[in-house]
């Protein structure tokens, strides 16, 4: 089974990274879990434009390693810092960009990723009660086209409050034992998800509901 893991963060160090370690961690402990993690800030990958709305990957920058790392993956997790209500313009870009594989060619309308699992690490400067009560929104665009490519979104793990002090961004989670456990917990539960799922070939009910749901409201939208 392989899970990759896409990485949003730019520091060194850096706390989302982090998060994705111990995240990392914890899929390890299913059997037969490979691991692959990505840093997009290691990668030249232009700038999405219609030219790159193509199948066939042009391999003129570091993106069709991506795309390849991201097509033989039984499961994703994408690690990502917030930044004034949003993640970095390079994980957008990286998203926009696998529409091209994501999507169908004839209508860019039906996504093609047959409910690969999904899991969404944040960091923030924030505290959780705003990410609960307005921030989870601003960032929904990132899950939703993942969902948009028919993945299948298990899960998001916010951890706020990642201030090294008054006005002033540093490595904190270090020092936070219980969400580096959490997230090991989180970890281990994702790849288990995905496990079943490639031994049955079905997602639980809810989701399958979840999905039925997405699909309907698709076909509505579609005659308008």
């Amino acid at each position: 089974m392989k899970i990759l893991v896409i990485v949003a963060g730019t520091s060194e160090p850096s706390n989302c990274a982090l998060l994705a370690e111990a995240f990392a961690r914890g899929m390890r402990r299913v059997p037969d879990t490979d691991v692959q993690v990505m840093r997009l800030k290691d990668m030249n990958i232009r700038h999405f434009t219609l030219e790159f709305y193509q199948p066939e990957c042009r391999r003129d920058d570091d993106f069709c390693t991506l795309q390849d790392a991201f097509l033989a993956a039984d499961g994703v997790v994408i690690a990502s810092p917030i930044w004034n209500f949003s993640v970095p313009a390079h994980l957008k870009n990286a998203i926009d960009r696998l529409g091209a594989v994501a999507l169908d060619v004839e209508t860019r309308t039906k996504g093609l990723m047959r409910g690969k699992p999904a899991y969404f690490l944040f960091t923030g400067g924030a505290p959780k009660a705003a990410w609960k009560g307005l921030m989870r929104f601003t960032t929904s665009h990132v899950q939703e086209a993942l969902r948009y490519y028919h993945c299948t979104i298990v899960g998001t793990f916010f951890e706020g409050k990642c201030m090294a002090g008054s006005g002033v961004f540093g490595l904190v989670i270090d020092k936070r034992p219980d969400a580096l456990a959490k997230a090991e917990r989180c970890g281990e539960r994702f790849a288990s998800f995905t496990a079943r799922l490639l031994r049955t070939g079905t997602l639980p009910l809810y989701y399958r509901l979840l999905m039925r749901g997405y699909k309907t409201g698709q076909r509505i939208l579609a005659k308008f």
